[in-house]
C-alpha cells in the first residue's frame, strides 16, 4: 500500500534523523530510541515504517546515502556536455570525497548490514548503475559533438572511470589521502580526452 504525502514525509523525516545521527556517532552507537527522540517519533511509528527495526532502517539510510551522492555532484554529472564541464564536475567529486574523508555514511551503513547481502548489493547496485548511465550518457554527448572518438565503447569506458573513482574513494577512507582519488579522475578524463587525437 502506498504511502500518504504525510507518511512519505515522516518515513523521509525518520530516514534523514537516522543518517545524521551516524554521521555524528558512528553506527555502532545509533540506537532506535535514539532516532525516535531526534525525529520526534513514537516507536509505534517507527516500526509502522520500518517492520524490520534497525535493518530495515539502515537499509534505508543507505538508499539515502547513495541517493545524495549522486545529487551532491550535479548538476555537472548530469550535463556533460564539453571539456569545462567534466572538468567541473571533476573538481565536485574530488571536493565532496575530501570533504567527506573516511567518514562515509553509505559505507558505514552497507558494512553494518552484513556488506554482501541480497540488499545491499541491490543499494550499491543501484548507486552504480546510475552513476555509470550519467557518465556514459556524457561520453556519447562529447561523442556526437566530436570531443571523443565515436569507436569508444561508451558503457565501458564509464565503467572503467566509475571503477577508479570508487578505488580512490576506498583509498582515501583506508588512508584519508585523496591523491588517488584525483589521479583515477585526471586519468579517466585524460584517456577521453586523447582519444579523438589516437582517432585520427
Amino acid at each position: 500500500m502506498p504511502l500518504t504525502r504525510k507518511g512519505a514525509e515522516t518515513r523521509q523525516r525518520i530516514v534523514e534523523g537516522a543518517a545524521e545521527q551516524i554521521r555524528e556517532q558512528g553506527v555502532f552507537a545509533v540506537r532506535l530510541e535514539d532516532v525516535m527522540a531526534r525525529t520526534a517519533t513514537s516507536k509505534s511509528q517507527l516500526f509502522h515504517y520500518f517492520p524490520g527495526g534497525k535493518d530495515d532502517l539502515l537499509l534505508a539510510v543507505a538508499r539515502h546515502e547513495a541517493s545524495r551522492a549522486l545529487e551532491d555532484q550535479q548538476p555537472e554529472l548530469g550535463s556533460l556536455t564539453s571539456w569545462a564541464a567534466w572538468d567541473r564536475w571533476r573538481d565536485k567529486v574530488l571536493a565532496r570525497y575530501r570533504t567527506q574523508g573516511s567518514d562515509c555514511p553509505l559505507h558505514t551503513a552497507l558494512a553494518q548490514l552484513g556488506g554482501a547481502t541480497a540488499a545491499t548489493r541491490t543499494v550499491a547496485g543501484e548507486m552504480l548503475d546510475r552513476w555509470q548511465r550519467q557518465l556514459a550518457a556524457g561520453i556519447r554527448h562529447m561523442q556526437a559533438d566530436g570531443g571523443i572518438a565515436p569507436g569508444l565503447d561508451a558503457d565501458r569506458e564509464a565503467a572503467a572511470l566509475l571503477a577508479g573513482i570508487q578505488g580512490g574513494v576506498l583509498i582515501l577512507m583506508t588512508t584519508g589521502a585523496s591523491a588517488h582519488l584525483e589521479a583515477a579522475l585526471d586519468s579517466g578524463i585524460g584517456h577521453l580526452r586523447a582519444s579523438i587525437r589516437q582517432d585520427r
